[in-house]
């Protein structure tokens, strides 16, 4: 393992490096095309300043962490290291990418096209469910595909018949890409604890996986640097939002590492804000229903869901929320690795 420490390095490195360097390019050439955010007026009133700042910045990353994993493939193939668990990385990167490009034509018909609501909800969920499908099929195609489940804390594997393991990947997937989108709300937020979570599984995968999950490493490895390239222009106050082009891709990029290495059930732990946020979405909206059928007018749990704006409409600052939300993915993901 030791001959592709470098690997993982280069891989931080380069991604970071190139979405630092080319960012103010490219943030500059969103607002020559007036590629700029509508703020929702249901939203915080205070986010309306936000409007107008640009979009679709994911991908600034996306670009940053595509360069980082072909680079380092090339080079690994040049000192003829190359093998399939490090191929994983471009097979991980080019789904992802898929997802990414899902995001990109929402982004697009709200953003150029002036079409609020961009794609319909049955046309993105059924485009990622294809996705979903496509990477089992290839990985089966490849030999890569393992239809285990790991259990976390007993650490037993539960082997899943193939006919079972498929709609639980769609499903896993989907939801995990759409947690994802809905925490990003604030500035920096899904940045940060994005690259928690990846670094999470960059080091589970070199240490606890061995060659086998290496190109897993990398390319988690390639998120870490890009969002952190990413984050010098996306943190407080944000000067680029990651848009559903970013938005999406890193939720296909967490879901497809964590089902690579058999670590669904993992994700609820080390992805804990994404399945909270989405959570208080699901309980704000049922219990409004019912309480609108029931007593002819409709309650809230929080003040505002996602449950970011909860704690904002509290008082708290953008930046305490990001903080906060950070460190309990690190203790998380601290708590998942021995698990």
């Amino acid at each position: 393992m030791k001959e592709f420490i470098g690997a993982t390095i280069l891989a931080v490195v380069l991604a970071f490096a190139l979405t630092a360097v080319f960012g103010p390019m490219f943030i500059n050439w969103l607002h020559k095309l007036k590629y700029g955010q509508e703020i929702r007026e249901e939203g915080p009133a205070w986010h309306q300043k936000k409007s107008g700042t640009p979009t679709m910045g994911g991908i600034m990353f996306i670009v940053g962490i595509g360069a980082s994993v072909v680079i380092n493939i090339a080079i690994t193939a040049i000192m003829e290291n190359l093998t399939p668990g490090i191929l994983k990385a471009l097979i991980l990167f080019a789904v992802a990418l898929g997802f990414g490009a899902i995001g990109f034509v929402d982004d697009y018909i709200k953003v150029v096209k002036k079409r609020n609501l961009g794609l319909t909800a049955i046309q993105k969920f059924s485009l990622q469910l294809v996705l979903a499908v496509a990477y089992v099929v290839i990985m089966y195609f490849m030999n890569m595909l393992e239809t285990k489940v790991t259990i976390p804390f007993i650490k037993y594997a539960v082997e899943m018949p193939i006919w079972l393991y498929i709609p639980f990947v769609m499903f896993v997937v989907v939801g995990t890409v759409n947690a994802v989108n809905l925490t990003d709300g604030l500035d920096g937020l899904a940045s940060s604890v994005t690259v928690i979570t990846s670094l999470f599984f960059a080091v589970y995968a070199y240490f606890c996986m061995a060659s086998k999950e290496v190109g897993v490493s990398i390319f988690a490895m390639a998120i870490v640097g890009g969002l952190l390239g990413f984050l010098i222009f996306n943190k407080y106050p944000a000067k680029v939002f990651m848009g559903d082009t970013g938005s999406l891709f890193l939720g296909g990029a967490i879901a497809l590492m964590a089902v690579d290495m058999n670590m669904h059930i993992y994700l609820v732990i080390i992805g804990f804000i994404y399945f909270a946020e989405t959570l208080s979405v699901i309980l704000q909206t049922g219990y409004f229903k019912y309480t609108k059928k029931k007593y002819g007018e409709g309650r809230r749990i929080f003040k505002m869901t996602p449950i970011h704006h909860h704690f904002e409409m509290i008082g708290w600052k953008e930046t305490k929320i990001v903080r906060v939300f950070s460190l309990v993915t690190l203790i998380l993901c601290a708590i998942a690795y021995f698990a």
